[in-house]
């Protein structure tokens, strides 16, 4: 599930919003309201429960062929996501569903230094259309080449993504099982 040209796209478990709202997600280092949503290389990032830990790594014009090798696995595509098996039978049965906006009324933020990691507006946003559910969040992983892992716990992974050369993303880390 990845959005037209012109769009950007908002994931979530609720079907009924008619109207985004900015705000300050309780989570976020962010003091200004916004509205999130993501452009088309992010989208894969939200093809998860809300609540679920994730970690994912991709690669980069500077990953070396060594972090590729051992950290995406050669032969597997250029993106891999991890996620603990206790997330299984979620990622299972959790219905997603994706809300289109125009994406003329969002702009990119991105950490220092960093490639941008959403789209944020700060007016409301009404969706171009109802939202639809993506389907089975496995088969959207298959379908776009990105291998996802099941491991008994993220922080060994996460902590090799982390320094190595390849490209990373944490999500919901802090529901992760405790660090070993």
């Amino acid at each position: 599930m990845r959005p037209n040209p012109g769009e950007v796209l908002h994931f979530s478990e609720d079907p009924t919003i008619k109207r985004f709202i900015p705000h300050v997600a309780a989570t976020s280092a962010e003091t200004t309201p916004y509205v999130w949503a993501v452009d088309a290389r992010n989208a894969p990032s939200y093809w998860f429960p809300r609540q679920c830990p994730r970690a994912m790594a991709w690669i980069r014009d500077s990953t070396t062929p060594d972090d590729r090798a051992r950290l995406i696995g050669a032969g597997c595509g250029s993106r891999a996501h991890a996620i603990e098996y206790g997330w299984l039978d979620a990622m299972r049965t959790t219905t997603v569903y994706t809300y289109r906006f125009a994406a003329t009324a969002f702009a990119p933020i991105a950490s220092p230094g960093s490639d941008p990691h959403a789209m944020v507006a700060t007016e409301p946003v009404t969706p171009l259309a109802d939202p639809e559910p993506i389907g089975s969040l496995l088969a959207c992983h298959e379908a776009a080449g990105i291998q996802l892992r099941l491991l008994p716990n993220l922080w060994p992974f996460w902590n090799e993504v982390i320094a190595s050369s390849v490209g990373f993303s944490g999500i919901r880390l802090r529901n992760a099982i405790r660090h070993p």
